[in-house]
């Protein structure tokens, strides 16, 4: 008997399915190393999520040094599939038709399942759609058709690219449901969202918590409703995006019982937050960023460095930590510059005060001394 507390659900879209509005981001479980779940931790973590009413599980082939899939697979063994919907998605290797069935035969096998709820074509933009998706007889035919042969119940992508190609994408009509990126630092993609729920599909929210940026503790986001009691910086991201009700689902990727625990305090509020609450975050949030953009409007017009400092990455670290308070964030991210695929380039420590930077720079920064206060402050 599943111990199912007060949480809320929505439909998804034209799917038939009424969601969770919390779902499981299975992208950052606990770890043994790079490439192992901790079982022990994370299966308990997983079906306690389940047993709370938590009926929509996010994955990805790549997540977790590849061990994600693996481990959800195990997970649900404990529970009772047909109350619960799995997704996950073909990140292009070589975008062929064999390519993307043979990645989504491993990720049946992987988490083994006989077919999965919701299989996303992962990252797409218009351009890649058109230019490597939709080639006669390449990935997008045999991605139709794993639903024809019933191994996909829906067509789903993901997103990452400019907010105007969502309704391009929408409109093919292939698409039931999708996944952007949303919360109360980048509302980028409302205008999407809104047209994409227009047309039926499922809209489901990455980064609820700014991939990490607001689960971080910060008097400035725990303020944001002023006059009401103090809360946590997730639980009003949380809130934001929930309140927003062209949102189906939000995911959120949990390592702890007690990140877990929270979020679900926050699901089963039934009341969104009102127009004038979030009139109040859209000000507080507008005036931060007329702030940030007083230090560095992330132009990059001192880019590229001559010693290859990512001076504009640098600069928006220092802006968490000093507009938005999110020193711990801010200090973690400016730590992961040249360590991460995603952060290149170098730290502020390896300017050699060239000065290239300041010449190209319109707002007349004097970035080398900048950057020695950024190292100062970020690398202790």
């Amino acid at each position: 008997m599943l111990d199912i507390g007060p949480m809320q659900y929505r439909k998804f879209g034209k799917t038939g399915f009424e969601t969770s509005v919390l779902g499981f981001g299975a992208m950052r479980l606990p770890m043994i190393d790079r490439t192992t779940v901790d079982r022990d931790r994370a299966v308990p973590l997983l079906l306690r999520a389940y047993e709370q009413g938590i009926n929509y599980f996010d994955t990805g082939k790549w997540y977790c040094g590849g061990d994600s899939e693996r481990t959800l697979g195990e997970a649900i063994k404990s529970m009772d599939r047909s109350r619960i919907r799995v997704s996950t998605k073909y990140a292009m290797g070589k975008p062929t038709a064999s390519d993307l069935r043979e990645k989504f035969e491993t990720s049946l096998d992987t988490m083994n399942l006989d077919y999965v709820d919701y299989y996303h074509l992962w990252g797409i933009s218009w351009k890649s759609f058109e230019t490597e998706l939709s080639i006669p007889g390449g990935p997008l035919e045999e991605f139709i058709k794993l639903k024809d042969e019933g191994l996909v119940r829906h067509l789903s992508f993901s997103f990452h690219s400019k907010p105007g190609d969502i309704p391009k994408l929408v409109d093919t009509g292939i698409f039931e449901t999708m996944l952007c990126q949303y919360n109360l630092l980048d509302r980028s993609n409302e205008a999407g969202m809104t047209y994409a729920a227009a047309k039926g599909l499922g809209v489901a929210i990455m980064g609820p918590v700014g991939g990490g940026r607001l689960g971080s503790p910060s008097e400035v986001v725990s303020q944001l409703l002023e006059g009401q009691r103090r809360v946590s910086s997730p639980e009003i991201a949380l809130r934001f995006v929930l309140s927003n009700l062209q949102v189906s689902i939000a995911l959120s990727g949990m390592s702890t019982l007690e990140q877990l625990e929270e979020n679900l305090a926050t699901a089963e509020r039934a009341e969104p937050l009102t127009d004038e609450e979030l009139d109040k975050i859209a000000l507080s949030v507008r005036e931060n960023q007329r702030m940030m953009d007083l230090y560095c409007t992330g132009c990059k017009y001192c880019e590229p460095c001559p010693e290859n400092v990512n001076i504009s990455e640098v600069f928006r670290c220092m802006n968490y930590y000093q507009v938005w308070d999110l020193k711990a964030f801010a200090k973690q991210q400016y730590a992961q510059i040249g360590s991460s695929e995603w952060l290149k380039g170098k730290r502020a420590d390896a300017c050699i005060e060239c000065g290239t930077c300041e010449d190209q720079c319109p707002q007349i920064i004097p970035i080398t001394e900048q950057l020695k206060e950024c190292h100062r402050v970020l690398g202790s």
